[in-house]
């Protein structure tokens, strides 16, 4: 079997502001109508002897990913949370590790890919994973190599060597870093070198023989993490003081540039990984002037650019080669050749403790999400939309009282020692210190506007003392509701 794991726990801070900490470029549709991490799972339909994905992902991603792939009608085998991030090289070792320990395993072939990659040529696409497999199950470290369409200077390289004997596949030469213009020139002329993709296949029992010959450290913490960790719902929880003594590094440092097990596969499937507005504005059909319109966007005098409208009309005068991207909190214009510095305004938000670095107004939980309308010193108003069949934990405020007024739907709460139902156009109040639930009993979505009042309205003024998702009452101020 096929087992896809998809490596899901970057922040794609490249991407800001319409990516963030708590909600990352994977878990937006920012090209298509599914997610990035919805596309990478719905490509893969088709591909034979294909298994249940298992993922691997940020912890506080956990509800997102669950969510996400329930949407499409996608089984999971397994949802690893990673405490903290230690790069690629013990994240796929924590899935070959769990993958190594179910029954019958043994021939079976990780496929590797990243959650918030474009590939556009499905077929071409299939077609690498099904040489690929054959491969890998020789025991050989398989790794796709993209066919260069120009001389790219933000990609790493792979230099290819002996053709293996029937197979449209070379052994590796060498993993080159990213080279200047004028050698990645000489590169796309040589023939002889592809765009490291970051994508794989190997079995588990390999990967993890070739880590613990060439970085044991890696392969010994990550089993510890594996071995003491936990599992509820569809998670596995690595355990934080082993996983975190892990040594941070990437599967091609780790491993891929120092086996001589590692085999090239060439891919020419029109991929892309999206590392920067630029890349959205390369990968989108363009109009006559070059230019890439999402929502909203009125222009003059406007070419080869990317504007993305979400909340407001943007109008755009006498520019060329810029990017304008707006948000209900936040708008960035830049240079379309400068990008990637998007990056260090992402540094100076966080230096600053700025919640724009880490979340929208719009915040995801695992039973919804919350809005912000309107934050005074002393009341606050937000919009909650609690999905069908789900519910907030029983809690209580030390320091705030709510007033809930219904919009649409029907809410089932518990307030004190009363349980009672309420519809569209009814409120109640919750006093401070009162254990209350919300939950959503319908078929529809609940949408209900809060109006806290007291004397601070801090995210972290909680306890809770029951909650389906398994959080606890020690929470940071990202924990809501």
């Amino acid at each position: 079997m096929i087992i896809p794991v998809i490596l899901s726990g970057g922040s794609g801070s490249r991407l800001w502001p319409m990516s963030r900490e708590l909600n990352p470029k994977q878990f937006l549709s920012l090209y298509g109508e599914q997610t990035m991490l919805q596309e990478t799972m719905t490509r893969l339909e088709g591909v034979p002897e294909l298994a249940e994905p298992v993922i691997v992902c940020n912890e506080e991603h956990r509800f997102l990913v669950a969510q996400q792939m329930q949407d499409i009608g996608v089984v999971v085998d397994k949802i690893i949370l990673e405490p903290v991030g230690r790069n690629t090289a013990p994240a796929i070792c924590a899935a070959a590790e769990y993958i190594q320990s179910k029954k019958n395993s043994a021939e079976d072939v990780m496929l590797v890919l990243s959650a918030d990659h474009v590939i556009k040529n499905t077929q071409a696409f299939h077609k690498v994973i099904t040489e690929g497999y054959a491969i890998a199950q020789q025991g050989q470290l398989v790794t796709f190599g993209i066919v260069p369409q120009k001389a790219e200077t933000g990609y790493g390289y792979i230099k290819r060597d002996g053709k293996l004997e029937g197979r449209e596949a070379w052994k590796v030469a060498q993993f080159v870093e990213k080279p200047d213009q004028v050698t990645a020139q000489t590169y796309l002329d040589s023939g002889e070198y592809y765009w490291n993709s970051g994508m794989f296949m190997f079995q588990a029992q390999n990967i993890i023989q070739e880590l613990d010959h060439y970085a044991h450290d890696i392969v010994a913490a990550v089993h510890q993490a594996v071995l003491h960790g936990g599992s509820d719902l569809d998670f596995c929880r690595l355990n934080v003081d082993d996983f975190t003594a892990s040594p941070s590094d990437s599967i091609d440092y780790a491993v891929m540039e120092k086996t001589d097990k590692a085999v090239v596969l060439p891919l020419d499937a029109q991929w892309n990984d999206v590392g920067a507005w630029s890349a959205l504005w390369e990968i989108n059909e363009q109009d006559s002037d070059g230019n890439v319109l999402h929502g909203d966007v009125l222009t003059v005098d406007l070419s080869n650019s990317y504007v993305h409208a979400e909340e407001r009309m943007i109008a755009v005068v006498g520019m060329d080669n810029c990017v304008v991207v707006e948000t209900a909190d936040a708008v960035l214009v830049a240079d379309k050749t400068r990008a990637q510095e998007v990056k260090e305004i992402v540094n100076q938000l966080k230096e600053g403790k700025r919640e724009e670095a880490l979340l929208h107004q719009r915040v995801y939980r695992p039973w919804g999400s919350y809005e912000t309308l309107v934050e005074m010193e002393r009341f606050k108003v937000k919009r909650i939309i609690v999905n069908p069949g789900a519910q907030l934990s029983l809690q209580m405020h030390h320091h705030r009282a709510e007033h809930w007024v219904v919009v649409k739907g029907t809410a089932k709460i518990l307030c004190g020692e009363k349980d009672f139902v309420m519809t569209e156009d009814q409120s109640n109040y919750i006093p401070l210190g009162t254990q209350h639930r919300l939950e959503n009993p319908g078929v529809i979505p609940l949408e209900i506007i809060e109006i806290q009042t007291g004397s601070y309205l801090g995210e972290d003024d909680i306890v809770r003392f029951e909650d389906t998702y398994g959080r606890t009452d020690v929470h940071s101020c990202l924990d809501s509701k």
